[in-house]
């Protein structure tokens, strides 16, 4: 089974969350609805970017990554690429 790598913005404060999971859609419903603590006082969120893995170790190891030390300039090209999308929408 599939595991996700996924990068949520706040609509209202403009910071960014990254986790993983299996199903992406059900876990933005939770953080949506105020049922994740780290993220209930700065929703809305909105899915800004999905990295599908084979395994749940993988997807882990590549969230833990991006909030690593060397993981931001890669979360900010990530983050960069979105916002541009996003612009010309």
């Amino acid at each position: 089974m599939s595991h996700f790598v996924y990068i949520l913005k706040s609509v209202k404060d403009g910071q960014h969350y990254i986790g993983h999971r299996e199903d992406v859609t059900k876990r933005l419903e939770a953080h949506n609805s105020g049922k994740v603590k780290s993220t209930r006082k700065r929703k809305p969120l909105k899915l800004i970017y999905v990295e599908e893995h084979v395994s749940r170790s993988s997807a882990f190891r590549r969230e833990m990554y991006l909030k690593s030390i060397e993981g931001p300039k890669e979360k900010k090209r990530i983050i960069e690429e979105f916002d541009r999308r996003e612009e010309i929408e």
